[in-house]
């Protein structure tokens, strides 16, 4: 079962804004060297709406080599056409990816029935197994826990990225999920909350910059060391609120810019931050003692 942390990472671009490899082997590198869990590229804090599919699987293709079986890579193939996910994930499998990451289908804003086909063909079409991504406020909808128990008994369905933001929903989808599923935040700020009532742990975004700090929390949560989980928590809480600045992943981008962990390039319509809040993500990161 999926447990500990996985680093929804960042892709980084050079000047030209094509993939920079070398910077993308520098991230991977330091987070298995930190100790994470595992890998998630391709995903909304990679930029997955503007690259096309040749880079998506490039991209995937290269952490997997990467990673070189060190940490499981969970490989972000969504599409909101069914299609296009099924010939990603199959693409993803052929490239030695260990998981798909699969997010609702985003503007055409299906049914609970059409989000229950969608990740049913995918399931049946590809022996790969599969993270449901659940995020409405991204893609308009939400996999209604009903559905989503429906889709866990599908041997194929393994877990959830559980990124509505609504803690009932999180508790429901907990309490009557099969024992071999797992579910995963998908927002920090709540990651130790959902392990403290059962949850696996977090597809997190600030572990781009604190991959060690933020398996340290979710590692005391799961063995029940809470006041150390919840010390944890409270000392990364502003860099929690600070990845939301603006709008992901722009604060992560250029707070690992100032790591010196890549070159803060954006593509459209994505841009760099506010000179202001810049300011701000730097002096949060001092105050972290991360630069």
């Amino acid at each position: 079962m999926l447990e500990g942390v996985f680093t929804a990472l960042v892709t980084p671009f050079d000047k030209n804004l094509k993939i920079d490899r070398e910077s993308l082997k520098k991230i991977v590198d330091f987070q298995i060297k930190e100790g994470i869990s595992g890998l998630v590229p391709m995903g909304t804090t990679g930029e997955s709406p503007t690259v096309s599919i040749e880079e998506n699987m490039d991209v995937v293709e290269m952490v997997v080599k990467m990673a070189d079986g060190k940490v499981p890579v969970i490989a972000g193939t969504g599409s909101n056409c069914t299609g296009e996910a099924i010939k990603m994930t199959k693409m993803a499998k052929n490239m030695g990816a260990d998981y798909s990451l699969l997010v609702n289908p985003y503007y055409n804003k299906p049914t609970q029935e059409g989000l229950y086909r969608h990740f049913m063909a995918v399931a049946d079409a590809v022996d790969l197994p599969i993270v449901l991504y659940n995020i409405m406020g991204r893609t308009g909808v939400n996999l209604e826990t009903p559905t989503l128990l429906k889709l866990a008994k599908h041997e194929n369905i393994v877990a959830v990225k559980e990124a509505s933001g609504d803690l009932s929903q999180m508790m429901d989808v907990i309490n009557q999920k099969p024992k071999d599923f797992a579910v995963l935040s998908g927002d920090d700020n709540l990651a130790l909350p959902l392990t403290l009532m059962g949850g696996n742990g977090v597809i997190s975004v600030a572990s781009n910059i604190v991959p060690r700090w933020m398996e340290e929390m979710v590692g005391a949560a799961r063995k029940g060391n809470l006041t150390k989980a919840k010390t944890i928590h409270y000392e990364l809480l502003p860099l929690f609120k600070g990845m939301f600045l603006e709008t992901n992943p722009i604060p992560v981008k250029s707070c690992m810019s100032l790591m010196g962990l890549l070159e803060e390039e954006y593509r459209l319509p994505l841009c760099p931050p506010s000179d202001e809040n810049r300011e701000i993500l730097r002096e949060m990161l001092r105050g972290q003692g991360l630069i």
